[in-house]
């Protein structure tokens, strides 16, 4: 089948109008059955000409993010001219909260990208959780945030990215019967670790396909049942030292358990002390 071709411009990087055009995309064709093709930075009516050429000649559409109104007039205009179809992305919703606000757009491109302090702390959050990921490096414990604590694939690492995003510094310790976990983490304030509980069935399931997406054995020692009841026994013996929260992940995506964890830490630190140390 011939690929469908779409051209994304932008006055910006043209981030947001590529995934948008992914996400539609998604809904028709797979991703090897299409080429992307993004004009970014765009300045001058020049561009837009040539891109609604060349889209012109290839059979293609446009998707577009320009914050200036006469560059969107002027593609809109040229793209109905020559029978193009085109899509304006951030257009619509930029002119609708003009209306309702009563504000005017300050027609700047890009400032959402701006770097300011959030992006920087994001950044060295996230750097954080590579740097100490599945307890590579125990000194991460103590200058974490939170500390999630958990067996394997009890999604430790994507949950240290996500937090890592709402800039939090998270440090994740893997729990091995045959390792005795890092002594800082009992050092620390047991409301600064956070438990990963998970079913063993559940665990099984999960290892299994693991394997399975590895090419290996499904039946190798890694996701034997008793072998998961021996790991997720010594789990809770860990949980009964540290007098930790703990969250079950049994059956949630990353994102609810984040958001357990994010409702969890923005209590009152001594309420959230106090129902620990009476638990």
């Amino acid at each position: 089948m011939e690929k469908k071709v779409i051209y994304v411009v932008s006055d910006s990087v043209g981030e947001t109008a590529e995934f948008v055009t992914k996400a539609a995309l998604s809904q028709f064709i797979n991703e090897n059955e299409y080429d992307i093709y993004r004009i970014p930075y765009v300045e001058n009516t020049e561009v837009l000409r040539g891109a609604v050429y060349h889209a012109k000649q290839l059979g293609a559409m446009i998707g577009f993010t320009l914050v200036n109104k006469d560059l969107r007039a002027f593609l809109t205009k040229e793209a109905f001219e020559k029978n193009v179809e085109c899509v304006d992305i951030l257009g619509p919703m930029i002119e609708a909260m003009e209306r309702k606000f009563n504000l005017q757009p300050k027609q700047e491109p890009g400032l959402i990208h701006k770097l300011d302090e959030d992006y920087f702390k994001r950044v060295e959050a996230i750097e954080f959780a590579v740097r100490y990921d599945d307890g590579r490096d125990p000194r991460g414990v103590a200058q974490a945030d939170i500390v999630l604590i958990g067996v394997s694939r009890t999604s430790k690492t994507p949950l240290s990215q996500y937090l890592a995003h709402k800039q939090l510094k998270v440090a994740n310790v893997p729990i091995v019967p045959e390792v005795e976990p890092p002594k800082t983490l009992f050092e620390i304030p047991s409301y600064k670790c956070i438990g990963l509980r998970i079913s063993s069935e559940k665990l099984n399931d999960i290892r299994k396909e693991r394997l399975k997406s590895l090419g290996l054995d499904d039946k190798a020692f890694y996701a034997n049942l008793d072998r998961i009841e021996a790991e997720l026994s010594f789990f809770d013996q860990i949980i009964q030292r540290l007098n930790c929260p703990v969250i079950d992940v049994s059956n949630k995506a990353v994102e609810e358990t984040a958001n357990s964890i994010m409702n969890m830490i923005n209590q009152p630190y001594w309420d959230f002390h106090e129902h620990q140390a009476n638990k």
